[in-house]
């Protein structure tokens, strides 16, 4: 920055003042500079190193400084060490049995000459991979007349059977075949030019533009259980929920968002309340908070969300995410640039904000209630030591620099921090939401873009459908192939019950 000295003006405290803005200016641009370089170059985990040793760093200093100054005797220890063990092959699998045996005329012993006995044998496994196989299944349908009504000129009543349902009529589409692409693209991240190529290889010419109509007609065959999970979606008494950026190429807006909404945990396994897994995406091309409102349609439970204003337009009682809180204390950290000791507020906010997920980790398995109780008498005491501390710290740091950011965030944030304490059910992070749409974001890495609005809008439902059934343990496969199926027949409100990922029964494969 150039600095016309002429200009500046003569009076000291004016100087002191306009010295005192450019050096704020001046690291306000340097933490930029650092955390974009971190971005770009750096590690991509919020981890931080030695971070458990700050808790009891007084006493293992205290036993070491014992251990010092008493006489160590040698002492021999013997454990027992796991042996590293290949997972066996599941026993589902076909099995070719192949048999190598020696010659008959080697059945004899070389030194008496006498038959030799089978005294035992060795077995081993190998696993081979068979390409897919593609077939064509031919659909006939006998047609029947009366051969008495055509010689006598009466009227010629022909019977046939009906056509089978279809999921997508005239074309020669089916179940399994949109399966395989919805998975592909939506669960793998393939983009639809590369399964073009991929059909090619077995001799089948399906351009990309005839798969991608068959996603949108599959996103409105799918769309009726894609509502049915958001009705219970809304029933539920805590949603998480989170937000990312899309590319559509004819839209008037330059960038859209594909929000994510989800309720239940990533593991069904510990679910402990009975709460059903359901993850719903929902394309807009704004980042308004009316998009929330209308998906949420006067919801009134808990909302767990970043600090992301559009969300207080709902209805919901908004909860914070810690994980959004100490990530800003991370760049802060980073920001600090190396070379410096990393002893100052950052850390020790990190540190602090540690002990909380230490509770969230000893509590996992708990019921709500017991989370909750739990929460009340061992967190409270850490928030309201971390609460004197933000009050104290934000009167002693720039607000402009990353670490005045940060502490402003918690401050601001803070009725949505401590929400978790009310309810057994919240989280203490958002970061359910955030894994939640990680697959969607990885996903465009891949196919970077939709070229259309109502493209995104059929991209919403499918990875919806595909995610709730992760969600549930299932294979998106198999649960989409049955789903299909029954929906080209029947889309009554007890069918979609069934189909739902939680009482849906698979058939065998």
């Amino acid at each position: 920055m150039k600095i016309d000295i002429d200009s500046l003006p003569d009076d000291p405290v004016l100087l002191k003042k306009l010295l005192t803005e450019l050096s704020q200016e001046h690291a306000f641009l340097e933490d930029r500079f650092r955390l974009a370089q971190h971005k770009q170059f750096g590690k991509s985990s919020e981890a931080y190193p030695g971070q458990g040793e700050l808790f009891n760093e007084a006493e293992e200093l205290a036993v070491t400084s014992e251990l010092e100054q008493t006489d160590l005797e040698k002492e021999s220890i013997t454990y027992e060490r796991k042996k590293p063990a290949r997972k066996p092959l599941p026993k589902d699998l076909p099995r070719e049995v192949v048999i190598h045996d020696i010659a008959e005329e080697d059945k004899s012993c070389d030194d008496c000459g006498h038959e030799l006995h089978q005294m035992g044998e060795d077995k081993s496994e190998k696993l081979q991979f068979i390409p897919a196989q593609v077939k064509v299944i031919e659909h006939v349908r006998p047609k029947y007349s009366c051969r008495h009504c055509e010689q006598h000129g009466t009227k010629v009543n022909i019977k046939q059977a009906p056509v089978p349902a279809s999921p997508i009529p005239k074309s020669f589409a089916t179940a399994s075949l949109i399966s395989q692409i919805i998975t592909s693209k939506y669960q793998y991240g393939l983009p639809l030019y590369r399964l073009e190529s991929l059909f090619k290889e077995y001799g089948i010419v399906l351009s990309r533009q005839t798969m991608s109509g068959w996603m949108l007609k599959s996103a409105d065959l799918l769309k009726a259980l894609y509502d049915k999970l958001r009705q219970i979606l809304l029933q539920q008494s805590v949603i998480q929920a989170d937000e990312t950026t899309l590319k559509v190429i004819e839209s008037d807006t330059s960038k859209c968002y594909m929000w994510l909404y989800c309720t239940g945990t990533d593991s069904p396994e510990s679910n402990h309340t009975d709460i059903p897994n359901v993850v719903l995406y929902d394309f807009h091309e704004s980042r308004a908070s009316q998009c929330a409102i209308d998906f949420l349609d006067g919801y009134s439970g808990y909302l767990q969300v970043d600090g992301y204003q559009a969300y207080a337009s709902t209805e919901a009682i908004l909860s914070g995410c810690w994980a959004h809180a100490r990530r800003k204390f991370k760049e802060a950290d980073i920001v600090q640039g190396k070379g410096k000791p990393k002893v100052g507020k950052a850390t020790w906010a990190m540190s602090h904000i540690k002990k909380l997920y230490r509770i969230e980790t000893l509590i996992k398995d708990k019921t709500p209630a017991e989370k909750q109780a739990y929460r009340e008498e061992h967190a409270t005491p850490l928030l309201e030591e971390y609460k004197v501390w933000l009050d104290k710290s934000i009167l002693q740091v720039p607000p402009k620099s990353a670490l005045g950011k940060a502490i402003a965030y918690s401050l601001n944030q803070w009725p949505k921090l401590t929400r978790y304490l009310d309810d057994g059910h919240l989280n203490i992070d958002n970061n359910r939401a955030e894994r939640a749409i990680k697959p969607f974001v990885i996903g465009r890495k891949n196919w970077l873009f939709s070229n259309t609005a109502s493209g995104a809008h059929a991209s919403s439902i499918l990875y919806s459908i595909v995610e709730t059934a992760r969600a549930n343990n299932l294979v998106p496969f198999d649960y989409l192939n049955h789903v299909i199926s029954v929906l080209s027949e029947r889309q009554d409100d007890q069918t979609l019950n069934e189909l739902l990922p939680w009482n849906v029964s698979l058939p065998p494969r």
